[in-house]
């Protein structure tokens, strides 16, 4: 039986119910102990803590996805939301202009990152940094990232890269593959932990057309962002 929950957070997930649940079964005794606190506050004070229970639960969850068999489509490497779509210069991997599509996730999105295509991992570069609000473009330039400088396995076998970005709440970054190592598209790579922003950066070419918008919402490995128009 398959469980809907991401094995990245299986410290949080044993962790934070186990003390949400202790402090739920404590508080009741504790308002006794403190003089009586009225039954309302005791019930408002329990249904807080069932809330946080389920949103820390919802947040690792783990949905089954089937990505498209399309090998012209470069798909979304995150849940989100579309903030960002520009054409900047990129020199450090792609060696050229290239199309940035960013796309922020907010702390009620899935976190786990997918690959946008079948690729080869060519290198991952970690980056301290800050903790900036990821929906802001410039976080990207300044915040705590990493970088996974990949290269389609199919054709056109183009230069991508995808980068994890921490946001003001996000504090870690997990990347679950090593350089060298063969992705599929949509298979899942890592998370970004409470909050944060993926960019995904692609050659600009006239074939490469760009099939979002800002402001739509996209699903990690099912929505595509870009299609190679190949003749």
């Amino acid at each position: 039986m398959r469980i809907p929950l991401t094995k990245y957070g299986w410290p949080q997930v044993v962790v934070f119910p186990v003390v949400v649940l202790s402090v739920m079964v404590v508080c009741p005794l504790a308002g006794s102990a403190w003089g009586g606190l009225p039954l309302w506050a005791i019930l408002l004070i329990e249904a807080l803590l069932v809330a946080v229970l389920i949103w820390v639960l919802a947040f690792f969850r783990d949905p089954s996805r089937n990505p498209p068999s399309d090998k012209n489509l470069l798909l979304a490497p995150a849940d989100g939301r579309v903030t960002d779509i520009e054409i900047v210069e990129e020199d450090n991997f792609i060696d050229g202009a290239a199309l940035r599509v960013g796309i922020f996730l907010s702390i009620f999105s899935t976190h786990i990152n997918r690959a946008p295509c079948n690729v080869k991992v060519e290198k991952i570069t970690y980056r301290k940094g800050k903790y900036r609000n990821a929906a802001n473009p410039k976080s990207g330039r300044v915040n705590e990232s990493n970088n996974l400088d990949l290269v389609r396995t199919d054709s056109p076998q183009q230069r991508l890269i995808v980068r994890q970005i921490s946001g003001a709440i996000a504090r870690r970054i997990v990347c679950d593959v090593s350089e060298g190592q063969e992705l599929t598209g949509g298979q899942k790579f890592g998370m970004i932990k409470f909050g944060s922003r993926t960019e995904l950066y692609v050659p600009e070419l006239e074939n490469a057309k760009c099939l979002v918008r800002i402001g739509d919402k996209v699903k990690a490995g099912l929505t595509p962002l870009v299609r190679y128009e190949i003749s």
